[in-house]
């Protein structure tokens, strides 16, 4: 590991909630009964939440209530005494996912939850990381960059290099770089391995070296490092791997199909292996895999009852959101994947309106169609120009919709843009605030060195 230092033995005091956990038959006054968080579900959502003694399995098809069961075993690991609330890991994919889940917990055990670990696997390593920074050759203030701070930086190092950025994309080796370090292979391991007769390939080895060294030299780390650098960090400091598997007892991972190569080598640091090994829940469906163009591989999924052999699978297939018609055309499609474990959702909720197939001769045509089938949906069934969705693959195919909808008079609005913490203004006075917090943050410096104007040109930057 580049930068690594000697592990300072300091293993933290965590034994002590274990033991308070293990000493009463409960966590605190105000848990649940147990029997409370088993009200209202269904047979196969009940035993998700009392599984106990292995990795557990949870496929959980769409609209299954995945997130209230994984709610509630969290829940119901603390009201039976298994867990105490600082020794449960819970990684989610996004931010919005975390809260959700964080806001359920604290309205089952109060505020406990405040204090738990429910966050995304990059949240869970920035926590890691701050804390035992030295370990990684890194100050505790570490900038992180985000993809266009990472975009500029590969830029300035292939111009460092002279690449002709005609044949040699900044955001093709940007990309490159990222899907070596999710496959956790460094710059040096690839500097070995890449097949340098090929010109691109021998481009990206020289800037991932140039990038990884500008990287150090400003404190800072990419999006890809937080997951690589913390396994990394595991593996060379086996002793400080430890300290956490005693800390998370119990680890619950959302939305396993989605986890790519270094997520999964995390997940086995923390829970490790033999008799002490944390237990293990997760939760995926190979059904909704649709993350592979960042690296996800599907096989975690799909084989991880031959990583963890004595784990068990529960099938959530009751489906509490849509009617079986659209179940049914879901199931047909879906059950065509090769190498899909079987799974067929249904539903209590009945057949519902029949699905309607329409297919324009163009793209105005389309769009016809779908003002007119929403005017109806109006008169028909009394719904209001709020309760329609319109989904689209490209954001090119919302012109020719929007026209339609404008000249028929349909109200609408489109959801997107530019996201708040991207937009110019933000990125800047984000860039000032990290250059106060980490001097080394050159990236940051050369994005607010000339902003606003100061008549500051290129060589002087």
């Amino acid at each position: 590991m580049a930068g690594a230092r000697r592990f300072p033995g300091r293993i933290r005091r965590w034994r002590r909630s274990k033991r308070r956990a293990n000493s009463r038959g409960g966590d605190a006054p105000g848990l649940p009964e147990a029997a409370e968080l088993l009200r209202g579900l269904n047979p196969q959502q009940e035993e998700a939440v009392k599984h106990s003694g292995s990795a557990l399995l949870i496929v959980a098809g769409a609209g299954s209530g995945k997130t209230r069961v994984l709610s509630n075993r969290i829940a119901y690991l603390m009201a039976t005494g298994r867990a105490h609330h600082g020794e449960i890991l819970a990684i989610t994919f996004t931010n919005k996912a975390a809260a959700e889940m964080r806001e359920r917990i604290e309205a089952l055990v109060g505020a406990r939850a405040k204090n738990m670990w429910i966050s995304t696997f990059h949240s869970s390593c920035v926590r890691i990381l701050r804390r035992e920074a030295p370990n990684v050759g890194l100050k505790s203030n570490f900038s992180i960059y985000d993809s266009a701070d990472s975009l500029r930086l590969v830029t300035q190092v292939s111009k460092s290099l002279d690449l002709d950025p005609k044949k040699f994309a900044p955001k093709a080796i940007q990309h490159k770089i990222s899907a070596l370090k999710n496959e956790l292979i460094d710059a040096d391991s690839y500097a070995l391995s890449a097949n340098h007769n090929d010109p691109f390939e021998s481009a990206v080895a020289d800037v991932f070296k140039g990038y990884t060294q500008r990287l150090r030299q400003a404190n800072a780390m990419d999006f890809d490092d937080l997951i690589a650098e913390t396994v990394y960090m595991f593996r060379a400091f086996p002793a400080l791997a430890e300290s956490y598997r005693r800390r998370f007892r119990h680890v619950l991972v959302d939305e396993y199909q989605d986890t790519n190569h270094a997520q999964y080598a995390l997940v086995r640091e923390i829970v490790g292996e033999g008799p002490n090994a944390s237990e293990l829940t997760v939760v995926g469906d190979s059904d909704q895999s649709i993350y592979a163009f960042r690296g996800a591989d599907i096989r975690n999924i799909v084989e991880f009852e031959k990583d963890y052999p004595n784990a068990r699978t529960i099938k959530l297939e009751q489906n509490y959101r849509s009617t079986q018609n659209i179940l049914t055309a879901a199931n047909s499609v879906i059950s065509r994947n090769p190498n899909r474990p079987e799974k067929r959702l249904w539903t209590a909720e009945g057949d519902g309106h029949k699905i309607i197939g329409y297919v324009g001769e163009n793209e105005h045509d389309e769009a016809q169609f779908i003002a007119k089938e929403i005017d109806r949906l109006q008169d028909e069934d009394n719904l209001r120009p709020g309760d329609v969705a319109i989904f689209y693959r490209t954001n090119a195919q919302s012109r020719s919709i929007e026209d339609v909808l404008v000249r028929v008079g349909l109200p609408y609005k489109v959801v997107g843009g530019t996201r708040f913490y991207e937009r110019k203004e933000i990125k800047d006075a984000l860039a000032y605030l990290r250059v106060l917090v980490n001097p080394d943050d050159d990236v940051n410096l050369r994005r607010v060195l000339n902003e606003p104007k100061r008549g500051i040109g290129d060589r002087a930057e």
